[in-house]
């Protein structure tokens, strides 16, 4: 799944990289949604970061067209399985992904669902 994965990260953030990314964003979040038989995924741009309050990730400037064109994928399996799954996935594209220095040039970076807890995936201080 790294290599799906990869490839729609690649595509999101090379469009980034090329239009540019709005000022107010300091920091980026993935939100993952339950969507009955399959699992989605955006990226968004958030006007805050804060290791210490997950609702940072409330404070979304732009969703970088990923809310219509999130990553999909068909998995039987709980949330907390895919949650786990999707931040070994991110941390290793954080490490070794094509456009990760895109992503590791905000304060910060998180994942999760939309209605629950973030797992902070990079600071820029601290690699996590």
């Amino acid at each position: 799944m790294f290599h799906v994965i990869s490839e729609w990260l690649d595509d999101v953030l090379e469009g980034i990289w090329d239009t540019g990314i709005p000022k107010e964003v300091i920091a980026f979040g993935f939100n993952l949604y339950d969507d009955g038989e399959d699992w989605s995924m955006e990226l968004i741009g958030a006007s805050e970061f804060d290791m210490d309050d997950e609702d940072w990730l409330c404070n979304e400037v732009t969703d970088f067209d990923t809310r219509d064109n999130p990553f999909r994928w068909c998995k039987k399996a709980g949330w907390e399985e895919i949650l786990n799954e999707v931040t070994c996935l991110l941390k290793r594209y954080l490490e070794s992904g094509k456009y990760a220095d895109v992503l590791k040039a905000k304060s910060g970076v998180g994942v999760g669902f939309v209605d629950g807890n973030i797992n902070i995936l990079y600071s820029r201080n601290i690699f996590l």
